[in-house]
C-alpha cells in the first residue's frame, strides 16, 4: 500500500476526505425542495474491458507512481431517494476520458494516445448518509461532446440508474446534443455543477459536488 506523509495510507487519506464530504450533507432533505436527477443515455464508452483497478481514485493505478495528467477534482456528492433519504449500499460508477480525451474501451477513436496512467472508470459503495467519493480529473471535451462524466448508480432489485455529470459555465454546454436534450430548465440544471477551485490547494485541486436524487423510494 503506498504511502501518503499526511494521512498514512492511500486508502486513509480516501476514506478521509468522504467523512469529511459528509460531515458537510444534512440528512433531512424535504422531498418539495428535491429535482429528480436527470437520466442520461449510458453511451457507447462504457467499458468493455474493466481496468485491473476499479477503486475511487483513478489518477493512481494500483500503487503506481506515476499519476495520470489533468486537474485534479475531488468529485462527491449523495445517493438519494425520491423522498430525500440516502441511499446506502448503492453501488456508484464513474468513467470519462482521459486528459487527451481518449477512454479505456477499446472503441475509442483516440485510444493511441490514452493516458496509461488514467483508471478511466471508478466504483464507489455508499454508506449510511448515502455518500460517494471519487479522486478523478476535470472532464475534458472531445470531438462532438461537451466535457463530461458518466455516471451508473446500481441498487439491488432496481434498474440501473444512468446519467452524465456537466461543468456550470462551460460554454459548449450550450451546442451539446445530449445535454439540450433535456429541454426542462430545472432538469438540465440537475446535472451541471460547479468545479470550484479548492482555496488551500496549492496544486490548482477543483472539488464538485453532485448529489443524485432517483426516481424511487427504497428502505435506505
Amino acid at each position: 500500500m503506498r504511502k501518503d506523509s499526511r494521512f498514512g495510507t492511500r486508502r486513509d487519506f480516501l476514506g478521509s476526505v468522504v467523512v469529511g464530504a459528509a460531515a458537510f450533507t444534512t440528512p433531512g432533505v424535504f422531498a418539495d425542495e428535491l429535482i429528480r436527477t436527470a437520466w442520461q443515455a449510458e453511451g457507447p464508452f462504457y467499458p468493455n474491458k474493466l481496468p485491473i483497478d476499479t477503486d475511487n481514485d483513478l489518477l493512481i493505478i494500483n500503487d503506481a507512481v506515476t499519476p495520470a495528467l489533468g486537474e485534479i477534482t475531488h468529485l462527491s456528492g449523495r445517493i438519494l431517494n425520491s423522498r430525500g433519504t440516502p441511499v446506502r449500499n448503492a453501488t456508484v460508477e464513474i468513467w470519462q476520458v482521459d486528459n487527451n480525451g481518449a477512454y479505456i474501451h477499446s472503441g475509442s477513436d483516440n485510444r493511441n494516445e490514452r493516458d496509461r496512467n488514467f483508471q478511466g472508470f471508478g466504483r464507489f459503495l455508499t454508506g449510511s448518509t448515502g455518500e460517494y467519493y471519487f479522486r478523478t480529473i476535470k472532464p475534458v471535451a472531445y470531438p462532438g461532446r461537451t466535457p463530461h462524466i458518466h455516471f451508473a448508480v446500481k441498487f439491488k432489485g432496481y434498474k440501473r440508474f444512468t446519467t452524465q455529470c456537466y461543468i456550470k459555465g462551460e460554454p459548449r454546454n450550450k451546442r451539446d446534443f445530449l445535454l439540450q436534450r433535456v429541454r426542462s430548465p430545472k432538469a438540465r440544471g440537475s446535472i451541471i455543477v460547479d468545479f470550484a477551485p479548492i482555496k488551500e490547494s496549492r496544486i490548482g485541486e477543483l472539488t464538485a459536488q453532485f448529489d443524485i436524487v432517483l426516481g424511487f423510494t427504497p428502505q435506505a
